[in-house]
C-alpha cells in the first residue's frame, strides 16, 4: 500500500532512509524539507507491508533557471527501500505512484541524481541532452529528466536550483 506519509511515519522515515543510505544526511535532508514552506505533504509517500513503513519517495519544488526564465519543476530525492524489502517492486510501486500524484497536482517536469540503470525505466533520459545543468559536479549519466508532458522541456535551457535545505544539509 502506498499513501501520504503522516506524523506517526517521521520516526520510520528516518529509520528506513539511515538504514539505506548508511547515512543520516537523507533524513536530515527529509526533516529539514518538511519544516519548510516548499514541502507538498502528498508528495511525501510510504510503501508499507504488513503494516510497516518499508519505503519512501519525496518530491520537492524546484526551479529550472536561465538568465531570462525559471521554469518550475520537482525533484525526486531520496527514494529508499528497507534494505530487506529491495528488490521486490517496492521502490518502482513508490516512483510510478509518484509520478502518478505529480501529474495529478499540475506538475510537468521531474529531475533526478540517481542510478541510471534504474531511473530510464519509468521514462527518465539523460538531462544534458535536454541542455540542463546541475549547481554541483556528477557524472552526466545519473542526472535525468522526465516530462510528465511530453514537450514541457521544449524551449527550457538552464541550471537546476535545488532549495536552500539541499545545500545546508548534504
Amino acid at each position: 500500500m502506498i499513501r501520504p506519509e503522516n506524523r506517526g511515519d517521521v520516526d520510520a522515515i528516518r529509520k528506513l532512509n539511515k538504514k539505506a543510505f548508511k547515512g543520516n544526511n537523507e533524513s536530515k535532508l527529509i526533516d529539514a524539507l518538511r519544516g519548510s514552506d516548499i514541502f507538498i505533504p502528498a508528495l511525501s509517500l510510504v510503501a508499507e507491508k504488513g503494516g510497516k513503513v518499508v519505503g519512501h519517495i519525496l518530491f520537492t519544488p524546484i526551479e529550472i533557471k536561465d538568465a531570462n526564465a525559471a521554469t518550475p519543476a520537482l525533484a525526486l530525492a531520496p527514494m529508499a527501500v528497507l534494505p530487506e524489502f529491495q528488490n521486490q517492486g517496492i521502490g518502482t510501486a513508490l516512483v510510478r505512484h509518484g509520478l502518478e500524484e505529480c501529474k495529478k497536482l499540475g506538475h510537468k517536469i521531474i529531475i533526478v541524481v540517481g542510478h541510471p540503470e534504474y531511473y530510464p525505466r519509468f521514462g527518465f533520459v539523460k538531462a544534458g541532452e535536454k541542455d540542463l545543468a546541475l549547481p554541483f559536479e556528477a557524472p552526466p549519466e545519473v542526472f535525468m529528466a522526465l516530462e510528465l508532458i511530453p514537450g514541457a522541456l521544449a524551449g527550457v535551457r538552464g541550471t537546476i536550483e535545488y532549495p536552500r535545505e539541499f545545500s545546508e544539509v548534504i
